[in-house]
């Protein structure tokens, strides 16, 4: 029997985060010690950002799709409650997203392009493949963009290497609210029958596939740049990058924990980083308040 779902508090918060970029430099990424601060920020960790942001309106249109699916067949009212929120938050993600992927599209990033393979991948995903297959997807990849949201929330150099404030902004507000819905889609695939073997066969493809996909895709934006082939530039960023925390052996410890028998996505607590990031960010005096349109619960 299936428990019941505990308190979570997943809110769909309306906001707007355009204003904030229009004056985005096309290099935003790095701190202020890489170079940042003086308008030229590193070449790398630019289009990594870049990368991630352009897979986003896609992808959180298909979690959206995949859990819907399925919304009917849970019973929970907790459940039910968290499904609302879960999808609320994932349709904001994806308006935010698209709008700095528009953005990044007229400093020449490939994200409209990008846009348009992974929308027709997961259509052709979805067509091939069996509703809980998508579902079971779904809740790996939340498991992804957990284990990185994490290491927003927690790790100021992460937070600083995105750069430009807008941009962190943007970065920090999703963060959190992947933190308060992570487990929303796995406890909906276990509590609609979905399978132990499924689930982690499911993350062993996709964790090819998404690595792969985010190298060739960084890799052809890279190649668009005309900044790469300047002497010295490419090869002082990789230096740099090679010292990120994004590719630190622990993110890939956290990221093989689903695989552990009996996982779940509440295994590593966040209640507290979740409570102090939502008052930081939206309390009183929240740093993100002036760029709410409304908050619904």
């Amino acid at each position: 029997m299936t428990k019941p779902a505990p308190h979570r508090t997943i809110p769909t918060r309306r906001i707007s985060f355009e204003e904030s970029l229009r004056e985005l430099p096309r290099h935003f990424a790095g701190s202020g010690d890489q170079g940042y601060s003086a308008g030229s920020g590193d070449l790398i960790s630019s289009h990594v950002v870049a990368a991630l942001s352009a897979v986003f309106p896609e992808g959180e249109e298909y979690f959206v799709r995949s859990v819907r699916h399925y919304r009917d067949q849970v019973t929970d009212p907790a459940l039910k409650r968290q499904i609302a929120g879960f999808i609320g938050q994932e349709s904001m993600h994806g308006r935010a997203h698209r709008a700095f992927n528009n953005r990044l599209a007229e400093l020449g990033y490939p994200t409209t392009l990008v846009d348009r393979i992974v929308r027709r991948a997961l259509k052709l995903r979805e067509r091939l493949l069996s509703p809980i297959s998508n579902l079971g997807t779904t809740a790996a990849l939340e498991h992804f963009t957990a284990t990185l949201a994490a290491m927003v929330l927690t790790d100021e150099e992460v937070r600083n290497s995105i750069g430009h404030q807008g941009v962190r902004d943007l970065f920090t507000w999703h963060a959190l609210e992947e933190s308060e819905h992570k487990a929303v889609a796995f406890d909906v695939f276990r509590t609609v029958g979905g399978t132990e073997r499924t689930r982690r066969w499911t993350m062993n493809a996709i964790t090819a596939v998404f690595l792969i996909g985010m190298a060739f895709q960084i890799g052809l934006s890279l190649l668009l740049d005309r900044d790469t082939y300047r002497r010295g530039v490419l090869l002082q960023s990789w230096r740099t990058f090679r010292q990120s925390s994004l590719v630190r052996r622990d993110v890939w410890k956290k990221l093989r924990a689903y695989n552990r028998p009996g996982f779940h996505p509440d295994d590593f607590d966040t209640s507290e980083l979740e409570e102090t990031w939502r008052t930081q960010l939206f309390g009183e005096a929240g740093t993100l308040n002036d760029k709410l349109v409304t908050a619904v619960d």
